[in-house]
């Protein structure tokens, strides 16, 4: 976002059931706080005053990516024609501490983000398509599923292995862990089905389809992740995106050993990983890419990752070079280990 175009900066610190704002005018210099609720009467009352002041286009509203809380506020404001900024969460945080700020209200993180807005210029929130936030609430619920499951399975092994196993606790154990896993399986083919269907990224799936590895599960994590790889411009921003990218660790003469994760989109690198378990294997080029990372003494943990990262790089580039997937492009290309 271009700071000669925005007039108004706004933050927004926001809650479940709360919106903290804070604001500068750069015309008139005047700053203002205010609270509002988590309500649609008190979203057209915010914009009608800020609009108010300047046109809607001058505009930028900053705010974190925390939990759902955030969305519907966004989007309104977005199709009100505001300038919308959602934040990683660390990004913010980073910023704080840069300015080395100790104070933690509401009030000050509001402050906080405006003033990232007025010296960083983030860029643009757009809307995701309605597929992605389609999927995205399919995908939270597998994952909670699969959670209730573990925890559930694990009782059991703990139950079974008690001297006195009592019967009136283990049936209903085991009843609900095979609901659970029904559950599971149908939301999986709800997924499945969704992707297959006619909507906004119906053309990326097929393509994504063309590599042997990637199953319907990896490709809608991709896809809502990445926002169909509009939050990565290039392959190495979408690695270090997923948490892929090796991080070197390397003062004076000391040199540590470089270490992958900590950082990036968790649960999209644990999609990719398992999917490189699968590709490994029964892709041909990706095959013969960790066979040769094996033999050059890598760890298989370590090949599997380049793997992964390697299955990254190609989605990028068939999603957004608009491609089918060559295996002789794809063995000759100068993808990074």
């Amino acid at each position: 976002v271009g700071s000669m175009s925005i007039q108004l900066y706004v933050g927004a610190d926001i809650a479940a059931e709360s919106i903290q704002m804070d604001w500068l005018n750069q015309i008139t210099q005047q700053r203002q706080q205010m609270q509002i609720q988590q309500h649609k009467r008190d979203y057209k009352r915010l914009v009608k005053q800020l609009t108010g002041q300047v046109e809607a286009g001058q505009i930028q509203v900053v705010m974190e990516a925390t939990g759902n809380y955030w969305q519907a506020f966004a989007e309104y404001l977005h199709h009100a024609g505001l300038v919308v900024s959602v934040l990683n969460p660390t990004q913010a945080k980073h910023f704080a501490q840069a300015r080395l700020q100790r104070t933690k209200t509401d009030r000050v993180d509001a402050q906080m983000l405006r003033e990232y807005g007025r010296v960083m210029e983030p860029e643009a929130w757009i809307p995701p398509p309605l597929i992605c936030q389609q999927l995205q609430q399919y995908l939270n619920r597998r994952d909670d599923l699969i959670a209730m499951h573990t925890a559930e399975r694990n009782r059991l092994h703990a139950l079974q292995h008690h001297p006195l196993v009592l019967c009136d606790l283990l049936t209903p154990l085991q009843v609900h862990i095979r609901e659970l896993k029904t559950q599971i399986e149908q939301l999986e083919k709800l997924i499945q089905t969704l992707l297959v269907s006619q909507h906004a990224w119906a053309e990326m799936v097929r393509r994504l389809r063309s590599i042997k590895g990637l199953g319907y599960l990896t490709i809608a994590r991709i896809l809502t992740s990445t926002h169909a790889f509009a939050r990565c411009s290039s392959p190495d921003e979408a690695v270090s995106f997923a948490g892929l990218a090796p991080h070197v660790r390397q003062s004076g003469k000391w040199k540590g050993k470089s270490r992958i994760g900590g950082c990036g989109h968790a649960s999209l690198r644990q999609a990719l990983y398992m999917a490189a378990l699968s590709a490994a294997r029964f892709n041909p080029t990706l095959h013969t890419f960790y066979t040769q990372l094996r033999q050059r003494g890598k760890l298989e943990k370590v090949a599997l990752c380049a793997v992964a990262r390697k299955l990254l790089i190609l989605a990028w580039t068939l999603v957004v070079k608009q491609r089918d997937f060559d295996p002789l492009w794809a063995s000759k290309s100068h993808l990074p280990a």
